[in-house]
């Protein structure tokens, strides 16, 4: 099927109706960050395949900054402007939904302007204009859990986007850091965060990061990324989100703890598996 020939591109409602349904696997994923319009395209394409294949409910990611960044010398993206245009370009010709990071309540309104997900960045999920700002978009927030709270203490974090007009919520566990170069995924967080009432999401290749273990850059455990992936969903995760390169290897960020592009269909069809046999 042609990019012309796909049936318009839900909303916003849709979109979130699609999130809260239990019957159908959630996945988040694209590039760490946008290397260049040719390789978000690339990785679109591939996942839009594979998850209509097997009836995977998908959401394109990708950061157009990277702010946190383990070195002042490390690639952050082709910044607020060029990147939004790029996610809307993939947006219109792929008809996928596009979510992205902010960090600022400036980028909060460009971003909304032209994405259906909004991201707060795990170090900054307890920055509360940010998080007002977000949700008081209307648009779909994902938050993700900082490496630094425990899962009851995302409840203040709920709070917050209650007191802004917040409905549209997903709740993102990434691991917990103890210091030493390494993240724990503890898999109570997901039941623990479900009880908050809104879906929650596993990040699996970013609870396999090595937190600056490789001096001016993080390393990782790819190899551990669908393990953990799968007990998520065995503990009643609503979603995964995963990044993934066509040469991780080669990547500009986060390439140690990314899944090879030519390997998720694979790990798609094995996480259904897992996500099936949970009541």
């Amino acid at each position: 099927m042609s990019d012309r020939k796909m049936p318009p591109l839900p909303g916003d409602t849709q979109i979130w109706q699609s999130l809260n349904r239990r019957r159908q696997l959630t996945l988040i994923a694209g590039p760490c960050v946008i290397e260049s319009e040719e390789l978000c395209f690339k990785v679109g394409r591939a996942l839009r395949a594979a998850c209509g294949k097997l009836g995977v409910n998908y959401i394109f990611k990708a950061s157009y900054d990277k702010a946190n960044r383990s070195s002042a010398g490390s690639f952050r993206g082709p910044g607020l402007e060029a990147g939004l245009a790029i996610l809307a370009k993939l947006r219109r010709e792929l008809q996928v939904p596009v979510l992205t990071d902010v960090h600022t309540e400036e980028q909060v309104r460009a971003a909304a302007a032209v994405v259906d997900v909004l991201q707060i960045p795990a170090f900054l999920c307890r920055q509360t204009d940010l998080i007002n700002a977000a949700f008081r978009t209307g648009k779909i927030v994902n938050v993700k859990k900082g490496q630094f709270l425990s899962p009851p203490e995302m409840g203040q974090v709920v709070k917050k986007a209650a007191a802004a007009g917040g409905k549209k919520l997903l709740l993102t566990e990434r691991g917990t850091t103890f210091g030493y170069n390494n993240l724990v995924a503890d898999m109570r967080s997901i039941p623990i965060l479900r009880e908050f009432g809104f879906p929650v999401i596993f990040d699996a290749t970013h609870s396999v990061q090595l937190p600056g273990a490789g001096g001016d850059r993080s390393g990782g455990q790819r190899q551990f990324a669908p393990v953990l992936a799968r007990c998520a969903l065995a503990a009643g995760a609503d979603g995964i989100f995963l990044e993934t390169h066509p040469d991780p290897d080669r990547a500009l960020s986060d390439g140690p703890n990314m899944i090879p592009l030519a390997e998720m269909p694979k790990l798609l069809a094995s996480l259904l598996k897992v996500y099936a046999a949970v009541p």
